[in-house]
């Protein structure tokens, strides 16, 4: 088994969406290629209602998925498509917007006003950028839960782990999606298929990532020390990303770690982006926006 060597490490951006949300941004609207298929991932959580009450209202996508994982609090949903429906803790809200959609997300928090969750965008390839668009919602008890023996405990929210397949089905991008917690002081690894993009992004805790696939024993010369690759540390907020090998190795701090862990198949696709919108070329996105200002936007009927 080889280890993922990591990327680099890069903490989240606080940034504003929507109608005035206050957020953290770990990536997106920028160079696309080391993340690819995904595109965008925001952390919202939140402890003031009034940084994010005034959500999400009416705004439209073409060419992506946008995938919601809350974990306190709620948020409610309501799309062109007639669907309508709230997430809660541990729920999911899977969206294909395909062709067009035009929806909104509004998060109302839980009774103590805390609202903490994420949206992950993902891609879609130029063969799939118009399909009709899908909804999926799922509810938490829906979710497979993995604990091994030494504590860990994953939450499958899509694709194939440990022998549990997660409830998200026909996802072009083809990704996993786990919730990752380990234990105070343990070491795990984790399989990731080699030829995936992975990413991990920390949200409790603290631990260090292991950097290379040899041991990592203390130098004894000075000219050795060029020879060791260190664990790399990461705690609250941070997101790791990694290059080529088949796991990744985490070494739990004292209070434990718990992130989400990502991978994808990535498209190797022309990426034009504005705003909600991602296609494959400037005119495609030209022509949306043109039929989003004549009324023609939407597709399925």
């Amino acid at each position: 088994m080889s280890i993922r060597p990591v990327k680099r490490v890069i903490k989240s951006k606080p940034t504003m969406e929507g109608a005035g949300v206050h957020l953290r941004r770990a990536f997106g609207f920028g160079n696309t290629k080391e993340t690819d298929p995904f595109l965008l991932l925001d952390d919202f959580r939140n402890d003031v209602p009034e940084d994010y009450l005034a959500g999400f209202p009416w705004h439209p996508h073409r060419g992506i998925e946008t995938i919601t994982y809350v974990l306190a609090g709620t948020v409610e949903h309501g799309d062109s498509m007639g669907n309508r429906g709230a997430i809660a803790a541990g729920d999911v809200q899977w969206m294909t917007a395909g062709s067009g959609i035009i929806h909104q997300e509004m998060p109302k928090g839980d009774p103590t006003g805390r609202m903490h969750g994420f949206q992950l965008w993902a891609n879609l390839p130029a063969s799939l950028k118009m399909t009709a668009p899908r909804y999926q919602e799922v509810k938490s008890l829906d979710i497979p839960e993995i604990k091994d023996d030494d504590g860990t405990h994953v939450r499958v929210v899509c694709g194939s782990f440990w022998g549990k397949k997660g409830p998200v089905d026909g996802i072009a991008a083809d990704p996993i999606y786990l919730d990752v917690s380990v234990a105070p002081g343990k070491r795990k690894s984790l399989p990731v298929e080699t030829t995936r993009h992975a990413f991990a992004y920390v949200f409790g805790g603290a631990g260090k990532f292991c950097n290379s696939s040899g041991p990592l024993a203390v130098p004894t010369e000075a000219v050795k020390w060029l020879d060791t690759t260190p664990p790399v540390e990461a705690d609250n907020r941070s997101l790791i990303l990694f290059d080529r090998g088949d796991e990744v190795t985490v070494q739990a701090g004292d209070d434990g770690i718990r992130f989400l862990l990502v991978s994808g198949k990535p498209l190797e696709e022309p990426v034009a982006w504005y705003g909600p919108i991602v296609m494959n070329m400037q005119e495609q996105l030209r022509k949306a926006f043109e039929e989003l200002q004549e009324g023609k936007f939407l597709k399925q009927g």
